[in-house]
């Protein structure tokens, strides 16, 4: 119900609808940030199940948490419980809550519980030697202390030491271990449940059954130390010593993962520019530890998507960059070299013979005033169109972009946060209608009620209307008229105006109170 989050609904309304709250009006309720310390204890008092998104959003303390609940002695509600197992998540919970949840029957709870940081060592210790191998695999992710890692890296089981190799608190010398296999574990998923050999097909008919396809084992757990090893590849915490042989591994993924650390060393990377599979340049190309050189030759690379990536990273030479610019798809985005360029290089880029360049410069919305405004004047649209969305742009820069442009720069003006409420009631009546310029007018904060009745005509599709129903711009007896509007979408917009006359949040209150009767 919008109305539960319209911003302008006095206090009193607000404990009204806390007082007719079911879970789903809860749910909104618990996203108003004005909501006081006793509205929070009340509204989780009447539905629980907000208890989590309030805990999760820091607005709700074990001490509420408490109050709301009138937690005792008696056996915990399902809504208690979930709603302890956030705050623990959040590090606000109580220890002894820890303990308890570490005891209940169902290992759902206590896998959650697993993944909750800071668990006194005691209750690690109940988890780690917990009957269901997910609990154990859970914590196995996210436990820190050193003995325990080192014990779960070598336990019986490879889906404990999957999670193990993971966890970024695991030593650099125990995740080697991990990589080397040695000692190798005893058992896997596969060989858990499938007679050896065994390979799973993508075809399986089996309804329970849990394994995924290309899951194997000959005896060697080969599915589940491939895993392990591209966990292992991806966390920081295991040293470039240990991952040097993997570029050289048959496993793409697994040079696919080694190609994105920042950390790789360079005969490594030189041996990844290379890779037959495209997929483990793609990840090179944008590794921001990637010496100059082989960013040039990365730009010269035969696949597009490769080209593209490298234009991402942020180490990259700006003569590299025109070259991709002029052969490359990259798009309007604030790439990271273009966002670092100094003051000289943001002059040299605006007179780039490369309009793509230019545009590309375009997207920066801190350039210097001049330069702002002579891309504002580029003869290319692209570059005028990412330009458009700047700050301090004066109304008749942009008028004259549209004048010069037309459509290929009228929803990139429409969105200009400065935009005067002039220049957006001529480009909400302007035909041909632009129905992505009208939905950028319908939300713009200096758009005026005149403005917003072109977007609530609107006709293509209907996009605009319900953005516009929400402005509060319009005036509340307009407001009203749109609570009857045949689209529930611009219906329950208007429910949302903080325009919208008291007398109808309280006659929308009142419907609530009867549906409940």
């Amino acid at each position: 119900m919008a109305l539960a989050g319209n911003p302008a609904l006095p206090a009193a309304l607000v404990d009204r609808l806390i007082g007719l709250a079911d879970e789903d009006l809860a749910q909104t309720l618990a996203g108003r940030s004005d909501l006081t310390v006793e509205q929070i204890r009340r509204l989780v008092g009447r539905c629980k199940g907000a208890a989590v998104m309030l805990a999760y959003d820091g607005r709700l303390s074990a001490e509420d948490l408490e109050a709301a609940f009138g937690l005792g002695e008696e056996p915990d509600s399902p809504d208690s419980t979930y709603a302890r197992l956030a705050l623990l998540d959040e590090g606000r919970g109580r220890p002894e809550w820890a303990r308890r949840l570490a005891a209940e029957p169902g290992s759902e709870i206590r896998q959650k519980l697993a993944a909750c940081p800071g668990l006194p060592l005691d209750v690690c210790e109940v988890l780690a030697a917990d009957p269901d191998l997910e609990v154990v695999a859970e914590l196995a992710a996210h436990v820190t202390d050193p003995v325990l890692l080192a014990r779960l890296a070598g336990h019986r089981h490879a889906d404990v030491r999957i999670m193990v190799a993971a966890n970024r608190a695991a030593p650099p010398e125990l995740l080697a271990a991990l990589i080397a296999n040695d000692p190798p574990p005893e058992v896997c998923r596969v060989c858990d449940q499938r007679p050896v050999p065994f390979v799973h097909g993508s075809d399986c008919a089996l309804p329970d059954c849990a394994l995924l396809p290309g899951d194997a084992c000959d005896g060697s757990h080969e599915s589940a130390i491939h895993r392990l090893r591209c966990l292992a590849v991806d966390n920081p915490a295991t040293s470039t010593s240990s991952l040097a042989k993997i570029a050289d591994r048959p496993e793409k993924e697994l040079r696919w993962g080694l190609a994105e650390r920042p950390d790789l060393p360079p005969e490594v990377a030189e041996r990844l520019a290379g890779d037959s599979t495209s997929g483990v340049r793609h990840s090179l190309a944008e590794n921001p530890g990637l010496p100059v050189e082989l960013m040039r030759r990365l730009a010269d690379d035969q696949t597009h998507e490769v080209r593209r990536r490298l234009a991402y990273n942020p180490g990259l030479p700006l003569d590299v960059l025109d070259r991709l610019a002029a052969t490359t798809r990259i798009g309007p985005a604030l790439l990271p070299r273009i966002a670092a360029a100094t003051a000289e290089e943001v002059r040299r880029l605006a007179t780039s013979d490369i309009p793509e360049v230019r545009m590309l410069l375009a997207t920066r919305r801190d350039l210097p005033a001049d330069v702002r405004d002579g891309l504002a004047a580029d003869p290319d649209a692209k570059v005028v169109a990412a330009v458009a969305g700047h700050p301090g742009l004066s109304g008749s820069l942009l008028a004259g972009m549209v004048a010069v442009h037309g459509v290929r720069v009228k929803s990139n003006v429409a969105a200009n946060p400065e935009a005067p409420s002039d220049l957006l009631l001529d480009l909400a009546r302007e035909q041909p209608r632009v129905p992505k310029a009208l939905r950028e007018i319908a939300r713009h904060p200096n758009a005026c009620a005149e403005a917003l009745e072109h977007c609530l005509a609107d006709e293509t599709g209907e996009r605009a209307r319900p953005i516009a129903a929400a402005h509060p711009a319009l005036s509340p007896d307009r407001v009203a008229e749109l609570l009857a509007d045949p689209n529930p979408q611009v219906a329950e917009s208007a429910a949302g105006n903080p325009s919208l006359p008291r007398a109808e949040m309280i006659r929308l209150i009142e419907q609530v109170s009867a549906r409940g009767r």
